[in-house]
């Protein structure tokens, strides 16, 4: 029998393979990038062939590398479950992420209790307050392991993970696409109110340009912090707001339809940790929870 390859080859692999970066894996290890490229280069000396395809400013796996990944990943989890539970550290499965409101109640809460039948030692504080990605660039003074945020783009210091693409739409109530005064064109809006989250303040003058009216400019603009809230607006016929297809979508919202066609938004859900955060077992069960089960619906 083949001797094995030393753990922390493995170990290094595996990080590499997950966050598809050598220094996000270096800094998750505690390590040097040139170590941790030394120690993955010795285990794909010790297998007999390249694990990984390497292009500029990026790493993948190659079909060899996803090959061991889904052999020895499952593998190296159990040990680590192992170890936790014989040290202790296994009864702190606690993640503490921050989450705006509506994110949580459409898209979280009803996916959580999937995941509790599938890691019944993981427990979330869930924090709904602002700032979560200042907050996490603030390390423990954030008191966040992890973040889900609005952004168009999150900071290279932090890791992030895209939670797929999202469309923007006009949501209004269904009064006012009926009678005299009912908005029918793009250009109606110009005698509306257009509602906006703080956290999505560029979507209108975006969703303007794709519809063909640049520069267009509203009766006027009403800013919310909730999303539940601008949404409960609309409802009410208080204004158009402008906020993402699936917002509409899990509202599920008989009072309010869709005005027009989508556009591309320049937002996204992220997903977001200090990097050294992914080497928590909490924080890494519930990003590959989330990437595997939640995002890949998102994808455009």
């Amino acid at each position: 029998m083949k001797r094995l390859p030393p753990l922390t080859g493995i170990e290094a692999f595996i990080q590499v393979a997950r966050l598809g970066s050598v220094k996000a894996a270096a800094e998750a290890l505690a390590l040097s990038s040139p170590a941790l490229t030394r120690r993955v280069q010795a285990l794909e000396r010790h297998v007999g062939k390249p694990l990984f395809e390497r292009r500029h400013q990026a790493i993948i796996l190659n079909a060899d590398g996803e090959r061991l990944l889904a052999g020895i990943g499952p593998s190296l989890d159990s040990l680590t479950l192992a170890m936790e539970q014989a040290s202790g550290e296994h009864d702190l499965m606690r993640l503490r992420l921050g989450v705006l409101p509506l994110y949580a109640s459409q898209r979280l809460m009803p996916r959580l209790p999937a995941l509790r039948s599938r890691h019944p030692d993981l427990h979330i504080d869930i924090d709904t307050a602002p700032y979560a990605l200042t907050r996490l660039a603030a390390g423990a003074q954030g008191r966040l392991d992890a973040g889900i945020v609005l952004a168009k783009t999150v900071d290279s210091g932090l890791y992030a993970r895209r939670l797929g693409g999202n469309r923007a739409v006009a949501i209004a109530a269904r009064a006012l696409t009926k009678g005299a005064d009912a908005l029918r064109e793009p250009s109606d809006l110009a005698r509306a109110t257009v509602l906006l989250h703080r956290d999505l303040v560029d979507t209108f003058e975006r969703w303007c340009e794709a519809m063909g009216v640049p520069g267009l400019e509203p009766a006027a603009f009403d800013h919310f912090d909730s999303g539940q809230l601008i949404l409960e607006a609309a409802a009410q016929g208080l204004g158009v707001a402008f906020m993402f297809e699936t917002h509409l979508e899990s509202a599920r919202d008989a009072r309010l339809v869709q005005l027009f066609d989508s556009a591309p938004s320049p937002y996204s859900y992220w997903f977001a940790c200090r990097r050294a955060a992914l080497g928590r077992r909490p924080v890494r069960l519930f990003h590959d929870w989330l990437v595997g089960e939640v995002a890949g619906e998102d994808e455009d």
